[in-house]
């Protein structure tokens, strides 16, 4: 069994650092190690690219949904297991894939996996001519507060992004929007549209509540035109899920999406800028290897 362990030194405001030699005893218990750091984001993808190509059992990412993201584009389709030790501000994917949010217990969960032979196939969705993503890809509004979120300052936590929602909220306005979903059409002045993989974005956000990232589908939520004053009555249910019972919310589910209308939106998925609508996706069912509990039921926000 050998394992590489690719280390974020300043994800988390430098918690990546901290975790990371914790992390490398406990997966030396029961794999050969190897240690990476990388200095930046293009260091980290080139590393976890060379660790897949090396054809490695285990490829562990200490860092947030910024490293899991460069991670399932090298990891996608091969035998390596990722293996998420989440320490970023939002950890959307570990969330979803029911590891603890104590970065030491999730590594606790990975060298259970590997000790019981456990893997799980998880579905990813594919911008055509683009890049996969694990989580959600949004656009509109909630891409406009996830772009201020990554040019923030503040400290880790979900405080970046209510305020990032509040700043945001200034500019609040409904754009025409064409969803194309498998064999759906729907036209609407939209704030704005998220396709889910899984079901949390935003630091734990249910945007897409019922999304499955085994079933071989996405679930599509459509926020329509609302109101500043709408828009924050609605949050508060946005964090239960129970968004999807507004009236101006529409949810769809297929295996191919394409949204566009000339609004010129840029999409991002896994919290990453993706490219200006219009986009095509295309969910690719098992598509990644992880380790993670068997049975793993995500806490609600």
């Amino acid at each position: 069994m050998r394992t590489v362990v690719l280390i974020n030194p300043a994800s988390g405001r430098g918690r990546g650092a901290a975790v990371a030699a914790q992390a490398v005893r406990r997966f030396r218990v029961v794999s050969a190690v190897r240690v990476v750091i990388a200095a930046d984001a293009a260091e980290f993808a080139t590393a976890a690219r060379a660790a897949v190509g090396d054809d490695v059992d285990v490829l562990a990412v200490v860092g947030g949904d910024g490293a899991a993201h460069a991670a399932v584009q090298a990891c996608a389709g091969a035998r390596t297991a990722l293996a998420i030790i989440p320490v970023g501000t939002g950890n959307d994917l570990a969330r979803a894939l029911g590891l603890p949010a104590d970065p030491l217990e999730a590594v606790r969960a990975a060298t259970d996996a590997v000790q019981g032979g456990h893997r799980r196939a998880l579905d990813l969705g594919r911008v055509v001519g683009g890049q996969r993503f694990a989580t959600v890809l949004c656009a509109g509004f909630d891409a406009q507060v996830n772009s201020r979120v990554n040019r923030s300052r503040l400290p880790i936590g979900r405080a970046r992004y209510d305020v990032a929602v509040l700043r945001e909220l200034a500019r609040l306005q409904a754009m025409p929007l064409r969803v194309e979903a498998d064999n759906v059409v729907l036209d609407v002045a939209a704030t704005c549209v998220a396709v889910g993989n899984t079901p949390y974005y935003g630091g734990g956000v249910p945007i897409c509540p019922g999304a499955d990232p085994a079933d071989g589908l996405f679930d599509v939520t459509v926020v329509g035109e609302v109101g500043r004053a709408d828009l924050l009555r609605v949050l508060p249910a946005i964090r239960t899920g129970e968004h999807v019972e507004h009236p101006a919310v529409r949810t769809l589910r297929a295996r191919s999406v394409r949204l566009g209308g000339g609004n010129g939106w840029t999409a991002f998925a896994d919290g990453e800028p993706q490219a200006r609508l219009p986009v095509s996706l295309r969910c690719q069912p098992a598509a990644l290897q992880v380790l993670a509990p068997a049975a793993a039921k995500s806490d609600a926000a």
